[in-house]
């Protein structure tokens, strides 16, 4: 959740030539299986220093009151693999942990629609000849919660295990929310402390979905997974329409 909601993140690089860590901020989006996607120009410093060195880390923390370190964050180690525009990315080690194959989560126009769907304003620039798509493939995490809250993590801890055909079937919920069930999106928004109307769901995965509306951007966990009878619809009317307690039960 702290990684799929972060809408940038601290890119660490080894810079070429002396290999000095450098860090830059990027813009973030996450495939359907949850693995980071960048978007970077061939002329920028850590676009140089992955094509020379595809290590890698990544820094995303959700930000709060007081103090700083009281908030969760987590690092990510993993590798930097381009996306070839006309077709899937190649995995760096197809045995590995980090390449966890997803129908949904290698295909570039899928994964350009879920990136410009978080960040609309890159579509200024996404097809300047410089600009390309980046996968960054987990190796591990190291995650702090705030204090005494610390943990190592593996790839499988942070990327979603192959869905099938979950991946078609959350673009196709998506587009029928937005179209016929905008009240209903609003709704989820109150509900999850967002005012205003007009809200519109951007993208969805096997654990939620966001909604943006303006320059605003919010996550929403589903409460029920959206995996097996009723799929995605199930998911969303439990969150709408939560069950309610057995009251006879509980005498």
């Amino acid at each position: 959740m702290l990684l799929r909601s972060a809408r940038e993140g601290a890119l660490g690089v080894l810079r070429p030539g002396d290999g000095f860590p450098a860090v830059s901020r990027t813009l973030l989006a996450t495939d359907f299986s949850g693995r980071p996607i960048i978007l970077v120009s061939a002329l920028s410093l850590h676009a140089r220093a992955l094509a020379a060195d595809p290590r890698c880390s990544l820094l995303v923390a959700r930000s709060g009151k007081g103090d700083p370190l009281a908030h969760p964050r987590m690092t990510i180690f993993a590798e930097a693999v381009p996306i070839a525009p006309g077709g899937d990315a190649a995995l760096a080690d197809p045995g590995s942990d980090a390449a966890l194959a997803d129908p949904g989560g290698g295909d570039a126009a899928a994964v350009r629609e879920r990136f410009l769907s978080r960040h609309p304003k890159a579509k200024l620039y996404v097809d300047f000849p410089d600009f390309r798509f980046l996968r960054l493939m987990p190796l591990g995490a190291s995650l702090n919660g705030g204090f005494a809250r610390a943990f190592e993590l593996g790839a499988t801890d942070i990327v979603d295990a192959p869905a099938g055909d979950l991946a078609a079937g959350a673009i196709r919920a998506r587009d029928h929310m937005n179209e016929d069930h905008g009240d209903a999106i609003d709704t989820l928004a109150a509900m999850h402390g967002e005012d205003g109307t007009g809200w519109q769901i951007v993208t969805v995965d096997v654990r939620g979905f966001e909604i943006a509306r303006g320059d605003r951007l919010a996550r929403i966990e589903f409460g029920t997974s959206p995996t097996g009878e009723g799929g995605y619809r199930k998911a969303f009317v439990h969150l709408l329409r939560p069950p309610q307690p057995d009251v006879g039960a509980a005498g």
